[in-house]
């Protein structure tokens, strides 16, 4: 049972002054914005065209899925929090936003993998490609993404669930993260910070390892080829990928690997909007928007649109 006493909680946010509040809501509803527009944008567009349906494609889609849940889960709160009536959240409300904040935390660094393992099999054995990432071999990564994150979700929602909350109950931060929860609590949270010690190691260090060896056979590969145009725009691509992946993980790791008593507010909220704010910002950008197949398909959503709407 739910033993807390705190029925709701005050989100601090960003921003204590008024004008820098409202001057952080327009910078943040715009990166909303483009984050939910360019990663719906990618869905319809790879939905929507046949072309689009492999394995590279598919695991497009499900990145951006998981970056509209992530932003959706996040955005909505923090900019009500920079109004002046809209700074609390039900108990029930930031149980609800950690859950869906893990999740999509968990599915994005195993797909950072998978969709790492897909170039690699790609780029390393080209001919044999349509044989490896079969559709089988596609469902069963999408399956093993959806059953880590859900069990990561699940654990570090559950063990939150079972600490006491008898107040303070102001976050000191944009959103109901583990690390300012724990920093509430008035019960003890040392297996709290075990398993999230654990899930760091497994998850962040463990996939961010995966990710760069994938690239460093991608990279050896790359080496191989013989015309300099073709190595300077594969390493484009790759430079590109590995820019976001690290951009991703290091502020993940930093934050989640460290007891709640070492918790920094003010500077861990800023590190915190960078894998929660700007990369699923720019993931439409570097994974999608470059790449001229995907070009393609969204020119036929706008062109499809533009049709039907001269129909009407």
């Amino acid at each position: 049972m739910n033993h807390s006493v705190v029925t709701e909680f005050i989100i601090l946010g960003l921003a204590k002054t008024p004008e820098l509040r409202r001057l952080l809501f327009l910078i943040f509803l715009l990166v909303y914005l483009v984050a939910f527009l360019g990663n719906m944008l990618i869905v319809v567009a790879i939905a929507c065209n046949t072309t689009l349906h492999t394995p590279m494609y598919v695991l497009l889609l499900a990145l951006a899925i998981v970056d509209i849940i992530c932003t959706t889960s996040i955005m909505p709160k923090m900019l009500g929090t920079m109004l002046a009536s809209g700074k609390t959240i039900s108990y029930g409300g930031c149980m609800s936003q950690l859950f869906f904040f893990t999740w999509s935390l968990g599915a994005e660094m195993v797909l950072f993998t998978a969709m790492a393992y897909d170039r690699y099999v790609a780029i390393c054995f080209p001919l044999r490609y349509s044989t490896i990432m079969s559709h089988c071999t596609c469902v069963a990564l999408l399956g093993t993404v959806m059953a880590i994150a859900v069990t990561n979700s699940w654990v570090h929602t559950g063990l939150i669930l079972r600490l006491t909350f008898c107040g303070p109950n102001t976050i000191d931060h944009f959103f109901c993260e583990i690390p300012p929860l724990l920093a509430l609590s008035c019960s003890p949270v040392r297996v709290n910070e075990v398993m999230v010690y654990v899930a760091d190691i497994t998850l962040a260090v463990g996939d961010f390892a995966l990710t760069c060896i994938s690239y460093g056979f991608i990279v050896a590969a790359i080496l191989r080829i013989r015309t300099v145009r073709g190595r300077r725009k594969a390493f484009s691509t790759c430079s590109s990928h590995l820019t976001v992946v690290c951009l991703y993980y290091s502020p993940v790791i930093y934050t989640y690997i460290r007891p709640a008593s070492s918790y920094s507010f003010d500077r861990d909220k800023v590190v915190a909007a960078l894998y929660t704010l700007v990369t699923p910002t720019l993931n439409p950008v570097v994974y999608s928007f470059r790449n001229k197949e995907m070009q393609a398909g969204i020119r036929k959503v706008f062109a499809s649109l533009k049709h039907n709407g001269l129909e009407r």
